[in-house]
């Protein structure tokens, strides 16, 4: 995997990064550069930018002046956090709670990504979800579902981290099938340990595929995009409903464990 940046719509770019586990696997990561209603530019998530891509989002953004501000949306994704504010460290901070946690030096927002009043900021250009029913900062680290997912309403793009996937699977005769939205796989070992957890998570992940009925992109972490103008039918929203049926097996197995 190669870094590079992908023209979702005029006013979208999503950077499919590097990121190694052990230095040698790599998985990939991204961020996304969008062009706002008001001509500025914001980053959703972080990545350290060098090179021909660095070139590229300087070009967009008049070398970083319009870069209005970077939005990290998910609470375990901070590998590249301090070092993006060095490189535009005029543009606006915002975090998590853990982001603020973990880097408390730096000139963070008041605003955390995962509240309303995050929201409400950008509401011109952007509408923010948060998965319920599952922990957003798990005790294990080693567990990443939940991230604040992103809509850019002008585009039609849906960007998200570790919480929705677009994989491709190997088939039973080993040659891969088609690419398919699916939720995290950590999904089980995150989901509430209470009772109505499992009908939360169902409900929120439906409330999604109304609200965002009309969503044709979608952008996701160590995974792949999903472009509207080069797929068929089924819509992302659909695509969503189907990974939920994917996982029913393992919501209803929690409630009936927990109620």
């Amino acid at each position: 995997m190669s870094e590079q940046i992908l023209n979702i719509s005029e006013n979208f770019w999503n950077i499919r990064g590097d990121f190694k586990i052990g230095g040698i696997l790599n998985i990939g990561t991204h961020a996304s550069i969008v062009r706002c209603a008001n001509g500025k530019f914001v980053l959703l998530d972080a990545y350290t930018l060098q090179g021909k891509l660095k070139n590229q989002i300087d070009a967009l953004t008049n070398n970083g002046a319009d870069l209005e501000a970077i939005i990290n949306l998910h609470p375990f994704h901070t590998i590249h956090v301090k070092k993006v504010h060095e490189q535009y460290p005029n543009a606006k901070l915002y975090g998590t709670q853990r982001h603020q946690d973990k880097f408390p030096n730096l000139p963070w927002q008041s605003q955390l990504t995962e509240s309303s009043e995050f929201a409400a900021l950008f509401a011109d250009d952007f509408e923010f979800s948060v998965p319920a029913g599952v922990d957003f900062i798990s005790s294990n680290e080693n567990l990443h579902f939940s991230s604040v997912l992103a809509y850019h309403k002008t585009s039609k793009t849906i960007h998200a981290d570790d919480t929705l996937m677009y994989l491709k699977f190997p088939s039973i005769i080993g040659v891969l099938k088609k690419p398919e939205v699916s939720f995290h796989m950590t999904l089980p070992q995150t989901l509430e340990k209470r009772p109505g957890a499992a009908a939360d998570f169902r409900n929120w992940a439906i409330q999604l595929t109304k609200q965002w009925a009309d969503a044709e992109n979608l952008c996701a972490a160590h995974s792949s995009t999903l472009i509207g103008n080069k797929s068929v039918s089924p819509s992302v929203a659909e695509k969503i409903t189907q990974a939920l049926q994917k996982v029913e097996k393992t919501l209803k197995a929690h409630e009936k464990k927990f109620g």
